[in-house]
């Protein structure tokens, strides 16, 4: 389903071929991480409309809804982009409740037809993870593309 290629190029034409969850697929197959996802702005909770598991595991409780305030997504939405390999060292994240639960976290802003945040798109894992630059150029590029795709979701 998904070519060796690793660029927006082959991402697009993964989305267009196959959908939006044949896309976080191919999008988390080129990432240590666990999870890839999308979150959807809903008021001052963010709700988790995709979700790509390596391990195929019923989605937990505490991924569907997450409030704004204390989600590592708001540092998307404040600074462009968030990016921590492991949450427990850094001090951004003192006081965070979701700081040593979730061990590290990739996102950036899904950017939708009227050029307005909808919501973000990011990587992340319950073990501390690093993120190339070339997969994480990727996935800023994706955040681009997804959105149009996920309409009916």
């Amino acid at each position: 389903m998904t070519s060796q290629k690793r660029d927006i190029q082959a991402f697009t034409t993964t989305l267009r071929a196959y959908g939006a969850q044949a896309s976080l697929k191919f999008l988390n197959s080129g990432v240590p991480h666990r999870y890839t996802a999308v979150y959807r702005i809903d008021g001052d909770m963010l709700r988790n409309i995709l979700l790509e598991d390596k391990l195929d595991q019923i989605r937990t409780d505490f991924l569907e809804v997450v409030p704004l305030a204390t989600s590592f997504c708001q540092f998307v939405l404040k600074e462009g982009i968030f990016k921590t390999d492991d949450t427990n060292l850094d001090a951004r994240l003192d006081g965070n409740p979701y700081q040593g639960v979730v061990l590290c976290y990739h996102g950036v802003p899904m950017i939708d037809s009227k050029s307005e945040v909808s919501g973000t798109l990011c990587h992340f894992d319950l073990f501390p993870r690093e993120i190339e630059d070339s997969e994480f150029d990727l996935l800023m590029q994706a955040g681009g593309v997804l959105p149009a795709y996920l309409n009916d979701l």
